[in-house]
């Protein structure tokens, strides 16, 4: 199963790119095999994976909600927003 993910502000910052493919195998086609999955190919993402936000086709998910995937899904990390 293929999944896009999308990366935002810090995310993209940390990835080194705006947008990739990442294939998820057999039962691991949820969000949290999808953490664990980007931070196995992008390392620079593990301080951050576990506490941003995650939209899945447009629509944001709960913290620590763990969604199915689909093939096909798109999937952003948006993390927190700071500022005063």
């Amino acid at each position: 199963m293929k999944v896009k993910v999308l990366f935002f502000a810090s995310c993209r910052e940390l990835a080194g790119t705006k947008e990739i493919a990442v294939t998820l195998e057999g039962a691991e086609n949820s969000t949290e095999a999808l953490r664990k999955k980007l931070v196995e190919l992008l390392p620079a993402l593990e301080p951050v994976a576990w506490g941003i936000t995650l939209a899945v086709n447009h629509e944001y998910t709960d913290p620590g909600q763990n969604v199915q995937l689909k093939d096909g899904d798109e999937v952003a990390l948006i993390p927190p927003i700071s500022g005063g």
